[in-house]
């Protein structure tokens, strides 16, 4: 996956990455622009480390992408709950 970075970014709060989080909604590649829009999400709107877990986001994306135009947008709809976590991640929190 071109996008493996993101496995690396983590919650502190929660210990898991944004992706088994199911943080992570949409990626779309824009070819012709080069440009990345990532749509994502965090566990809740007043989360205090939410400025930190979306700039990790994008760092990520640009050290894999570093020719492209990165866009890492905030979204609360739906909003985020356990269901979304992998079973992994469900595993690992002894879910």
């Amino acid at each position: 996956m071109a996008l493996s970075g993101l496995y690396n970014v983590i919650d502190p709060e929660i210990g898991l990455n944004v992706v088994v989080l199911g943080l992570i909604y949409q990626i779309d590649f824009d070819e012709m622009e080069k440009r990345i829009d990532a749509q994502m999400t965090l566990t809740t709107q007043f989360c205090p480390m939410g400025e930190s877990i979306t700039g990790n986001v994008t760092q990520s994306i640009m050290s894999t992408f570093p020719e492209w135009e990165v866009h890492v947008n905030l979204t609360f709809e739906p909003p985020w709950d356990y269901s979304k976590i992998s079973r992994e991640g469900q595993e690992f929190l002894g879910r």
